[in-house]
């Protein structure tokens, strides 16, 4: 079966993630914000967290985690052959080549993954001072931002940072090697982009409507980049309108999905002085057939005018400090695993709050797996999973989830 998703919200049936390893263990005070960090993450917690959200998740859909599709994609020579070619773009190095081809799949992967020191010579050994021949992959954990659905095709971010390059190389090779993510072919392959400011991210790209797309132009999607998605789109696929919200380029907002997200059909999480008010985001409207963009008034008169009409939930609730303090704890960054059920971080008190006010019920993750009916429960519902260490790593459920399939919505 393809790859199918036409919206943020129909029934969720196959979805990527990446419980995270020691891969987070090459994280340090130092090199943090190499690695796009923060924080230092607790492992040992983390992966807790993970694994109580991908028991949720498996309670609705087919979850595959990137490591066994790797391995499993990996027996097929071409593949092999194609990922340690296209390393070698990333890290040229004839001897890891080597070393590479004689390993085994699941080794290949772990490796791959977790990253590999290059081979100290005396001085680097008497100061302390390794590095790594294959830098590890503490970001993996994210999916959402290497690779998109859109209808029946792929799409292959084009990844701001170096740091997370590989990563783009992995979703590539699965995009054209494993069948359980067949497609109709890639719309845009930031693999193979490397010309300045040409970059594209999973976070900034939501699929609201087979015909419709909301994205972030950011400080990790570029405005050519999204340029380059929408002729393709407009040429490939069903998508006839693109809205463009015109993000700040803060650390609160790497990505759309940090301010907005979908939760029900007639509803999204929001954080509201980018949507609402004078700090208002500028939002543009590409359509296909016309030439040029026209600027918008609002976000949500955008919506109207696209026949989307969406009415917002306030993350953090109604005061500043709270709205602030829980959009960077990814309060925004909701996955929808069908219509009006939503999984979310537990720490977010204010918004839970306003979600109750929306008519969702909130159902902490034990009391959801301990009983079989509330996956049939008709009620919007909010699913709460634990994010201490998660939400650290920058990101929510969201992030956290790459969807290759969903039902129509």
């Amino acid at each position: 079966m393809s790859v199918h998703v036409t919206s943020e919200i129909g029934a969720l049936e196959a979805v990527l993630v990446h419980t995270p390893g020691p891969e987070l263990k090459a994280v340090t005070p130092q090199n943090r914000a190499a690695f796009l960090y923060d924080d230092i993450i607790a492992l040992d917690v983390a992966q807790r967290e993970h694994r109580q959200f991908v028991s949720v998740l498996r309670r609705f859909a087919q979850v595959y985690q990137i490591r066994d599709l790797l391995t499993e994609m990996l027996r097929n020579d071409e593949a092999r052959e194609f990922l340690i070619t296209r390393a070698l773009d990333v890290v040229p190095s004839d001897a890891l080549a080597r070393e590479l081809a004689e390993l085994p799949a699941v080794e290949m992967v772990r490796r791959i993954i977790e990253g590999a020191e290059g081979e100290a010579g005396p001085l680097a050994r008497a100061l302390s001072d390794s590095a790594f021949a294959l830098p590890p992959l503490p970001n993996l954990f994210f999916p959402r931002d290497i690779g998109m659905v859109v209808g029946r095709h792929g799409v292959v971010g084009a990844m701001r940072y170096d740091v997370r390059w590989t990563e783009e190389l992995l979703i590539r090779a699965l995009f054209q090697f494993h069948p359980a993510l067949a497609n109709d072919g890639l719309l845009f392959d930031g693999a193979d982009e490397r010309r300045a400011r040409y970059t594209l991210e999973g976070g900034d790209v939501h699929v609201l409507r087979q015909d419709l797309l909301v994205v972030g132009f950011s400080e990790r999607t570029s405005a050519a980049a999204l340029d380059v998605l929408c002729e393709a789109l407009f040429a490939r696929g069903s998508v006839t309108d693109v809205l463009v919200v015109v993000m700040p380029r803060t650390a609160t907002a790497i990505h759309l999905d940090m301010l907005f997200t979908q939760l029900d059909r007639e509803l999204c999480a929001i954080y509201p002085p980018y949507f609402v008010g004078p700090e208002r985001l500028a939002v543009l409207h590409r359509r296909k057939g016309v030439d040029g963009v026209r600027e918008m008034p609002d976000f949500f008169s955008a919506l109207r005018e696209v026949g989307m009409p969406l009415a917002p939930v306030f993350c953090g609730g109604r005061q500043r400090t709270s709205q602030d303090r829980e959009q960077w704890s990814s309060a925004c960054n909701f996955l929808a695993v069908r219509p009006g059920t939503v999984i979310g971080y537990v720490r977010n008190e204010a918004t839970l709050h306003e979600l109750t006010r929306a008519g969702f019920r909130v159902v902490p993750s034990v009391n959801f797996l301990a009983f079989d009916d509330w996956a049939e429960a008709k009620h919007r519902t909010v699913i709460t999973i634990d994010g201490t260490e998660l939400a650290r790593g920058g990101g929510g459920p969201r992030c956290m989830t790459l969807p290759v399939r969903r039902a129509a919505a």
